[in-house]
């Protein structure tokens, strides 16, 4: 592979970035149809249901697709699911080569859309920008490697790590401009997971505010209520969007829930609290990629110290909450420095008056003395 073939490859990248909000539970894939340096074609995967990245790319370059080489961010899919086969396509326009980033990790393509371009007598190259395919992708990849969706905890702090005030007040921590960005991140996550305390607290909507052509959908709002305390009355089940809650005791408030809407489901308990393993496997059941948490001190504890905390954004205001106001993360208190979790900075970028810090678990070995 060579210049030529990154370029194009990058364009692609650009292209599948296109589809940020819109394709979940499937990949974000873009597709480049080029004779040489000449694109004749692009395409990418919009929404779930509709065609995939390269059969945009493929009629958009039409008769000029023969002879061709398609660069695909993920490799072509070989199956038959909503939609039928990208390889077929691909042989049908007579595609001479294809590029692809990187591999598909679900199991019905998985080096087999690879092999069927092979067997159809097309020269295949893989690899190129495959980091980057699978950043894009990270909890379609975490899905389909681990079980589990991608959980992307936000928090929104004070310059001292507080969260709210000690009575559990927090409205707001932060400026408009960061409120906007959160509803970017809600708006490109498959799902939005808070707890029953945030909900008794701040009685959140945890939507999309404005949707969009290209932000068309709201996602699936999840809450923990272990004793289905959420209130029929919640601004959550006033508004438009899917509701689901995990939880268990009192059949009556099952059901009252239930009159308000929400899918009420019953998952196994650890300490009266629901299990978070139950929770990660029922959501990757329900094709769920990537999980934005909006949550308190509790429950972000409980998923850090579950290991279930992928990537941290913290949104700090410039000012001082005080020793009384409630901090980031309810943990058990550490014997020793080594055992604190620890954390790798990714991303520091101004949002008007506010910082987003992105930060993914550092892996370490423990220290000892």
């Amino acid at each position: 592979m060579n210049a030529v073939d990154r370029i194009h490859m990058a364009h692609a990248m650009l292209l599948a970035a296109r589809g940020l909000n819109g394709t979940p539970p499937n990949p974000r894939v873009g597709c480049v149809i080029a004779q040489g340096e000449t694109v004749v074609g692009e395409g990418w995967h919009r929404q779930a249901g509709e065609p995939h990245a390269e059969v945009y790319a493929l009629q958009a370059a039409g008769d000029q697709a023969r002879g061709a080489t398609a660069y695909v961010t993920l490799e072509p899919c070989c199956h038959q699911g909503r939609t039928p086969p990208c390889t077929e396509a691909l042989q049908r326009a007579g595609i001479r080569r294809v590029v692809y980033a990187a591999q598909d990790p679900n199991p019905q393509v998985n080096g087999r859309g690879e092999a069927a371009l092979r067997a159809a007598g097309i020269e295949v190259g893989s690899g190129l920008l495959a980091a980057e395919s699978e950043r894009l992708n990270a909890g379609f990849f975490m899905r389909m490697r681990r079980g589990r969706p991608l959980v992307r905890c936000k928090i929104a702090v004070s310059l001292d790590g507080r969260t709210a005030l000690a009575d559990g007040r927090s409205q707001w921590i932060t400026a408009e401009p960061a409120r906007l960005d959160v509803q970017r991140l809600r708006a490109q996550s498959s799902a939005v997971l808070t707890g029953i305390g945030t909900v008794l607290a701040d009685d959140p909507q945890l939507n999309v505010r404005e949707l969009t052509d290209e932000v068309n959908r709201q996602p699936l709002r999840v809450i923990l209520d272990s004793g289905f305390r959420t209130p029929p009355e919640a601004r959550l089940l006033s508004v438009p969007g899917e509701v689901l809650i995990f939880g268990a005791g009192s059949m009556e408030r099952k059901a009252a829930l239930e009159g308000r809407g929400a899918r009420v489901e019953v998952l196994a308990s650890t300490d009266g609290r629901v299990s978070l393993a139950a929770v990660m496997q029922r959501l990757a059941g329900l094709q769920i990629n990537e999980l934005l948490v909006e949550a308190g001190p509790v429950l972000n504890g409980a998923l850090l110290t579950a290991g279930l905390v992928d990537e941290l954004i913290v949104y700090q205001a410039a000012h001082v909450l005080g020793s009384t106001a409630r901090g980031m993360f309810e943990l058990l208190p550490l014997q020793a420095m080594n055992e604190r979790p620890t954390f790798e900075l990714l991303e520091v970028r101004r949002v008007g008056t506010d910082l987003r810090l992105t930060y993914k678990p550092a892996i370490t070995e423990k220290r000892t003395g």
